[in-house]
């Protein structure tokens, strides 16, 4: 699957008040790709993460999928679109509270009445070493154990891409290695796309590709091979 951005651009306000978040962004993103978007807070980086996951619509430009053009899309058929394709994890958990760990996974597929493929769900717990937790609430958890139920919960509909937003902002540094060789892990072994957002130069060098960005104006980093925290 091919995500190509052309000249997206974002801008909150007007007049006087006028605030560009995001700037004539281009950028394409290859099948089973892990690319790194670095930058300070308030760069633009999080608005640049909305608008290529379609979570919210550019001021100006065109963003397509294999070509399609997903802006264009109806509210419903983007909700959909995202849900069957996309994973989120994000620098909040945000587990349900009232539902285990194995209920809060299952979610997704619940939303759209499918049943689990039970030897990927599996596969997926083993590898994020989470299944001895499953009967648990999000309270009995760890930090880093709910942000892995979140990991699992992304992509339990076995969706093309994966989309982390600072997903280690929440946690401790251990806590926040250990996640990151797991969420490198999934990349090589189940070959999903992975777009990392986040500030930590160790972080985005863990990814085959870097890009930058600044006040809203994306550009490319340097490419190095990914090293482990």
């Amino acid at each position: 699957m091919l995500i190509k951005a052309e000249n997206i651009s974002k801008v909150y306000g007007s007049g006087a008040s006028q605030v560009t978040a995001l700037h004539r962004a281009n950028l394409e993103i290859a099948s089973g790709e892990f690319l790194s978007i670095m930058g300070p807070s308030g760069s633009g980086k999080s608005t640049l993460l909305h608008l290529l996951s379609g979570l919210d619509y550019p001021t100006a430009g065109s963003l397509s999928y294999d070509g399609q053009e997903i802006y264009q899309l109806r509210d419903r058929e983007l909700s959909a679109f995202r849900r069957r394709r996309i994973g989120f994890i994000f620098q909040q958990f945000h587990l349900l509270p009232v539902l285990t760990a194995r209920e809060n996974i299952l979610m997704p597929l619940l939303l759209d009445k499918k049943q689990a493929d039970s030897a990927y769900f599996d596969e997926l717990t083993e590898l994020l070493g989470i299944r001895d937790r499953l009967a648990h609430l999000p309270h009995e958890l760890s930090g880093g154990q709910q942000q892995r139920v979140a990991i699992a919960r992304a992509l339990i509909a076995k969706p093309d891409i994966i989309f982390a937003d600072e997903p280690t902002g929440n946690l401790d540094s251990k806590s926040g290695a250990e996640v990151m060789r797991m969420l490198k892990n999934i990349w090589e072994k189940m070959g999903r796309t992975l777009v990392v957002i986040t500030h930590d130069h160790r972080i985005a060098q863990m990814a085959a590709r870097k890009v930058v960005i600044v006040d809203g104006v994306l550009s490319e980093g340097e490419q190095k091979g990914a090293e482990v925290l």
